[in-house]
C-alpha cells in the first residue's frame, strides 16, 4: 500500500460499546441508540432508554454510526447505566448542535410543508434574490 493512499484510523467511525447510532429504519427511525453489546459482526444490542429506544438487537444495515461516544459505559451496561451515562455524556445536547441533526430537522420541516407556504417560500427566494441582484449591480457600479 502507498503513502498517499493509507487511511488513518481516526477518519474511521468504529463500532465499539459507547458508539451512538441513529436507526434509520423501522419504528425507532430517526432516534437515537447506544451500543450495548456487539453480538456479531452483522448485529449489535442497542439501547436507548433516554431516547425511547427498547433494548434490542438491530442489524447494523439498519443503524448509521455517528462520530459521538457515551465514555466508560461498560459492556452489557443495563438500561439505567446507559441512561445515566447518556446524560452526563451530554449526547442528546451534541446531536441537537450538530449539522447533521439541523439537517434531519430543516429536511422535515419542509417536508410538512402545506401548499401555500411552499407558495410562501418561492415568493420570498425571489425578493431575496432581487435584493441580492440589487446591491449587486450598486456595489459594480460604485467601483467602476
Amino acid at each position: 500500500m502507498s503513502e498517499e493512499s493509507s487511511v488513518k484510523a481516526n477518519q474511521w467511525r468504529l463500532v465499539e460499546v459507547g458508539r451512538v447510532v441513529l436507526v434509520n429504519k423501522g419504528a425507532y427511525a430517526g432516534k437515537l441508540a447506544t451500543i450495548v453489546e456487539i453480538i456479531d459482526h452483522k448485529r449489535i444490542l442497542v439501547d436507548g432508554p433516554s431516547t425511547e429506544v427498547p433494548r434490542q438487537a438491530v442489524p447494523l444495515a439498519q443503524v448509521t454510526l455517528t462520530p459521538l461516544t457515551v465514555a466508560k459505559l461498560p459492556r452489557g451496561a443495563r438500561s439505567g447505566v446507559v441512561a445515566k451515562r447518556f446524560a452526563e455524556s451530554g449526547i442528546a445536547e451534541k446531536w441537537a448542535k450538530s449539522a447533521w441533526a439541523q439537517k434531519i430537522k430543516s429536511r422535515q420541516v419542509r417536508w410538512n410543508l402545506s401548499d401555500f407556504e411552499r407558495f410562501q417560500v418561492l415568493i420570498l427566494k425571489k425578493q431575496q434574490r432581487y435584493e441580492v441582484k440589487k446591491a449587486l449591480a450598486k456595489a459594480k457600479k460604485a467601483s467602476a
